[in-house]
């Protein structure tokens, strides 16, 4: 584990935007990172970096092989293990080859594909619309995720 220190100097430290102190920037006194940050997402340092990949949004196990081949990164290592030069080269794959589309592009994609289904008015768009399952599932019973909780029929009888 690396040792921090909270610095006010602006040459010699590093962007945190939250955590402990939120308003502070923090340094690495040994100089090493033990944060990767691809793509906006701070990865997981204790967890493998195969398993740590699939926390950005977009990307699955395979996709994360996939791309730990493409890099040679071996898969069994550790976030925090890996060296400046290895998250570049993730970053580099992951967020500037244009290969993947991950968090913010992909999320505004399927919104955008769920608007133009409601504006088009397909049946799926209907679906979408009035907040029903929209894959064929029965909602004479069960459908609670997506209908919201029951709404009774009047009120209880009082004696």
């Amino acid at each position: 584990m690396k040792t921090l220190a909270i610095s006010n100097d602006k040459d010699r430290s590093f962007i945190v935007g939250r955590g402990i102190f939120p308003n502070r920037q923090i340094d690495f006194l040994d100089g090493g990172w033990t944060l990767a940050r691809i793509a906006g997402i701070d990865l997981p340092k204790e967890k493998r970096v195969e398993i740590g990949l699939t926390y950005i949004f977009g990307i699955g196990r395979a996709s994360s092989q996939k791309i730990l081949q493409e890099t040679e990164i071996d898969p069994n290592k550790r976030v925090q293990d890996l060296s400046e030069d290895e998250v570049n080269l993730l970053r580099k794959v992951i967020v500037d080859s244009g290969q993947y589309q991950v968090e913010g592009d992909l999320r505004r994609e399927i919104s955008m594909s769920i608007k133009r289904l409601m504006d088009i008015g397909c049946y799926r768009g209907l679906r979408h619309r009035r907040g029903l399952p929209v894959r064929g599932q029965r909602t004479r019973s069960n459908a609670r995720t997506r209908k919201g909780p029951r709404r009774g029929i009047g009120g209880k009888k009082r004696k």
